[in-house]
């Protein structure tokens, strides 16, 4: 399975050009711009786990900060100050780590 095989290439390309600027990332406008907000619930996880590059369960700092590389090769790396700010808004057990529910919850929210 890829990411395209769930959302549009186009919407893709077009949610990474939004946040070339470094430090200009934002997850919700990203998730909106790509279509994964739209998406079904199933949907979302299938995405989460094609972004677990590790196969843990979860998405932690090393997969967050290549997270735009997941969707486009070749895009920037997030910031330090951006992924960390990704982990804090949908990290609710407090753990430095996304799970599948949380990154759900974040995508649909």
């Amino acid at each position: 399975m890829s990411l395209t095989s769930i959302l549009a290439a186009e919407d893709i390309e077009n949610a990474v050009k939004d946040c070339q600027v470094p430090d200009s990332f934002c997850y919700k406008k990203f998730f909106g711009l790509c279509g994964l907000s739209s998406k079904t619930p199933q949907e979302v996880k299938n995405v989460f786990q094609i972004l677990d590059e590790d196969n843990s369960g979860y998405l932690e700092e090393s997969e967050l900060k290549f997270f735009l590389q997941r969707f486009v090769p070749g895009a920037r790396a997030l910031t330090d100050a951006e992924t960390k700010s990704f982990i804090s808004a949908a990290d609710d057990d407090s753990d430095g780590k996304i799970g599948a529910e949380e990154f759900q919850m974040m995508v649909l929210s």
